[in-house]
């Protein structure tokens, strides 16, 4: 721990806490300081101006990152008849039904991400006591729970990640790796924050991109200067 946590000052000593970074600049540093052993990831956390304890303040859905997230998702898609062999056909790594259910509750996750069909629901439902606590419980508002399986399998594989404003407001999504160019991570960042915008709820008030940071998995935070939109 000592090792990592003399890295880390290192690393905080290039950065100026005050300052608010255009995202070229946060982007050059953050690069600059992960320096694990590792190909970090780059991750954004955004604080909204939401109160999430309000329905009609959630902030939730998904985005097809242009250059992906550098890390290739396993999918498991829950479907029947025609809908899975197109599910298979599309690249998810794992399809079926009532056995994939039945493995789930005997603690199996090797997956990343789960695509359903409507009329799988009924049973999937019956897992949201496990699957709800880790998030990877199939919502239609990420596109996860729908007919078109085929589009959903290709996307998540290209690099669509789902975002959610928690209780704080904070949104947490990796938009890439220390080793992707500065340009795939700045449009990457940019597709991110313009589709948060988006979905900026009607009945939020006031200021709706409180805070940007931009870290890398070891490394502190930098301020990224918000879009004034």
């Amino acid at each position: 721990m000592a090792k990592k946590g003399k890295r880390y000052q290192e690393a905080s000593k290039a950065i100026d806490r005050q300052k608010s970074y255009d995202i070229q600049e946060a982007i050059k540093l953050v690069k600059e300081v992960a320096s694990a052993k590792f190909d970090e990831s780059i991750d954004v956390a955004v604080r909204l101006g939401v109160d999430t304890r309000k329905n009609d303040q959630q902030v939730r859905g998904a985005v097809v990152l242009p250059h992906g997230t550098g890390k290739t998702q396993r999918v498991l898609v829950f479907a029947k008849g025609e809908k899975a062999k197109e599910a298979e056909a599309a690249g998810a790594d794992f399809v079926g039904d009532q056995e994939y259910i039945n493995k789930i509750n005997q603690g199996w996750f090797d997956f990343d991400v789960i695509v359903a069909t409507p009329d799988m629901m009924a049973e999937v439902g019956k897992l949201g006591r496990v699957l709800g606590p880790k998030g990877l419980m199939p919502n239609p508002k990420t596109g996860t729970v729908t007919f078109e399986v085929e589009k959903a399998v290709k996307e998540i594989k290209a690099g669509k990640v789902e975002y959610r404003a928690h209780k704080d407001g904070n949104v947490h999504v990796p938009i890439g790796k220390a080793s992707f160019d500065d340009e795939k991570l700045v449009e990457n960042y940019q597709t991110l924050i313009e589709t948060l915008i988006k979905a900026k709820p009607a009945a939020a008030k006031g200021t709706y991109l409180k805070n940007i940071s931009v870290s890398s998995t070891m490394g502190p935070g930098l301020k990224v200067s918000a879009p004034t939109k």
